[in-house]
């Protein structure tokens, strides 16, 4: 799986890369598109390696100065869905948790088949209330937000109602580790094993649960993801939110949902991993 640094830094190589052709393209060195636009030949030098994107001005400029002032707003949308690609929470959740809560709103009310792999955490749509304002809560305080938690907590219990409207498909993938992870405390705990245990009858949800004791080598557990039909996937990393929408990338984490998928238990068999974890917790 690429990483934000990894996925968005490509990106912006191939744009990189587009750049050059079209300088060289209209046989201008480094030196002499330097003198055309008046920069330092190191500013050419860093936008053509990647080592910095350029800006929507910038763009405009080099295709002007290289005769191609047809390629720049291509380009420019290039640049756009490169800079929606990651974006640090503490930009999203600048003005508090709501606003990041409601900025997917949209996605998941589109979306009919989500895909969830939660190596840590129990996934948004099966938490209850009162995990979920642990969970903020916590996250609020470790990153020293506006304390907005009561209204970010109902925005997120408001978006799990496509759990059971209209035609949303929910396959989760959890490891079992995930079950012996207390958020807030026993009784926290105790009442989102039962909400799991719930949810997992769902015509709407499929709930697979990848033993402790799987043999993991061909499929060890990899970050957290969340896959919204085959369009968007998105990875909550600790410095910010990653958004993946390129078809090739969106095809590696659907193999390796499915992968996983293969390890897991269902039925039954996962509802007695839930009652052992339980059980767990009361001895």
């Amino acid at each position: 799986m690429r990483s934000s640094a990894s996925s968005a830094q490509e990106a912006l190589e191939i744009l990189a890369a587009r750049l050059r052709k079209i300088r060289k393209d209209a046989r201008l060195s480094g030196r002499e598109f330097g003198r055309l636009t008046g920069w330092h030949p190191s500013k050419i030098s860093r936008i053509e390696h990647a080592h910095r994107p350029p800006s929507t001005h910038e763009i405009r400029a080099w295709c002007e100065h290289s005769g191609a002032p047809d390629q720049a707003e291509d380009l420019i949308a290039s640049l756009e869905a490169i800079e929606g690609m990651f974006v640090e929470w503490r930009h999203m959740e600048r003005t508090g948790l709501r606003q990041a809560q409601e900025s997917v709103v949209p996605l998941w009310e589109r979306t009919r088949r989500f895909r969830f792999y939660a190596p840590n955490l129990i996934p948004g749509p099966l938490q209850t209330r009162a995990y979920i304002a642990a969970l903020l809560s916590a996250l609020r305080k470790r990153r020293d937000l506006p304390d907005d938690v009561e209204d970010a907590v109902q925005v997120r219990v408001d978006k799990q109602r496509v759990l059971y409207e209209g035609d949303h498909r929910f396959a989760v993938i959890l490891e079992e580790s995930v079950l012996h992870q207390p958020i807030g405390g026993s009784e926290i705990m105790t009442g989102q094993f039962g909400h799991l245990l719930t949810a997992s009858t769902l015509p709407s949800v499929s709930l697979g649960i990848i033993p402790l004791g799987a043999d993991r080598s061909g499929m060890w557990p990899t970050e957290a993801f969340f896959m919204f039909d085959d369009e968007e996937v998105t990875v909550e990393l600790v410095s910010g939110h990653l958004t993946v929408t390129r078809p090739h990338e969106i095809a590696q984490y659907s193999r390796t949902f499915t992968e996983l998928a293969e390890l897991a238990v269902y039925g039954k068999a996962a509802r007695a991993l839930i009652t052992k974890a339980i059980q767990a917790m009361d001895g």
